[in-house]
């Protein structure tokens, strides 16, 4: 057969990504035809596949990606085993041609279909399994559509997308504030309100069991006790809650001598603090109920409030931290 030449191993890395040494032998393999080479480098990469399908790859980059006209985004992560592999520019650049081409797919099974350079996604992921030597793979896998759409990509770990009800002024800036608020908070869902009973029942017990757990041991020590609460959502503060809550205060505002003139002054204050403390499941999973992480003096929703009659429809978030 005909010497292979440099050309010619050069095109076939260009083709596939291999190393020099890989593409070389694939060549000879295939006496020079580089299609027969590409397969031969497609098989060597299902072998390794294979030998390392149970293989930890929780490394990787997330990345995100908006259409034109910002009505749709996606969020894909591309896996690998190593933060080293993780690093690399073109693994880099590799994530973010496929979440290109996920933002023309409608689901995950169907980005995997997708053409990637004369093969599919999925058999480019197995391609670059034998070429980098380590189990690759997508990960996460998010779309979200909406009258506008925006994103946040914290240094290739965590990407987050937010839709908006329509795209107000500087809708942009809206967009990108809550979707780094999903990064950075991972809210599970939009508000208080979409927790059913028996998540808000099994968070409730889940929590107190810790408190009562740690009480145990700060009693052993002679420390002051945690509270142990009754509430943990504003879901479960209802009309009558809320009215003992203002009795209980005021009979506190009694025993310590306050007149009762001034109460009107102090009870707004111990009601909004009751909540407050009575609420924590709202503050750590409900996006809109979360402080602000750029303004804590404030919640999400205030913040979306303050850009106009628009509001948060929806948010998707991957994460690899």
């Amino acid at each position: 057969m005909a010497k292979i030449t440099a050309a010619e191993v050069n095109k076939l890395r260009q083709a596939t990504g291999a190393g020099m040494m890989d593409c070389k032998k694939a060549l000879v393999e295939a006496e020079g035809n580089m299609e027969e080479a590409i397969s031969i480098l497609r098989k060597k990469g299902q072998k390794i596949a294979e030998k390392r399908a149970d293989r930890d790859s929780s490394e990787g980059v997330a990345t995100a990606k908006l259409n034109s006209d910002n009505t749709k985004g996606v969020i894909i992560s591309l896996n690998c085993e190593t933060d080293f592999v993780a690093k690399n520019d073109s693994f880099v650049e590799m994530a973010n041609k496929m979440a290109e081409v996920a933002l023309n797919t409608s689901s995950k099974e169907e980005f995997l279909a997708s053409d990637f350079g004369g093969m599919t996604i999925a058999e480019k992921l197995t391609e670059q399994t034998g070429v980098i030597g380590e189990k690759i793979e997508i990960g996460g896998f998010e779309i979200l559509e909406a009258p506008f759409v925006g994103s946040y990509v914290h240094v290739n770990k965590i990407a987050a997308l937010t839709g908006l009800s329509k795209a107000v002024d500087n809708a942009e800036e809206l967009a990108k504030d809550i979707s780094m608020q999903v990064a950075s908070m991972g809210a599970t869902t939009l508000s208080y309100k979409d927790f059913d009973a028996d998540f808000i029942a099994s968070e409730t017990e889940a929590r107190i069991a810790v408190i009562e757990k740690d009480n145990i041991e700060l009693g052993r020590l002679g420390k002051a006790l945690k509270n142990v609460p009754k509430y943990i959502s504003r879901a479960q503060l209802t009309p009558e809650v809320l009215a003992q809550a203002e009795e209980d205060a005021k009979a506190e505002l009694k025993a310590e001598g306050k007149p009762e003139q001034i109460w009107d002054r102090i009870l707004p204050g111990k009601i909004e603090r009751f909540i407050s403390d009575n609420t924590t499941l709202d503050h750590e999973k409900a996006l809109l109920d979360q402080n602000f992480i750029k303004d804590d003096k404030k919640n999400v929703a205030d913040h979306v409030k303050s850009f106009g009659d628009v509001e948060v429809v929806g948010f998707k978030r991957v994460s690899l931290a």
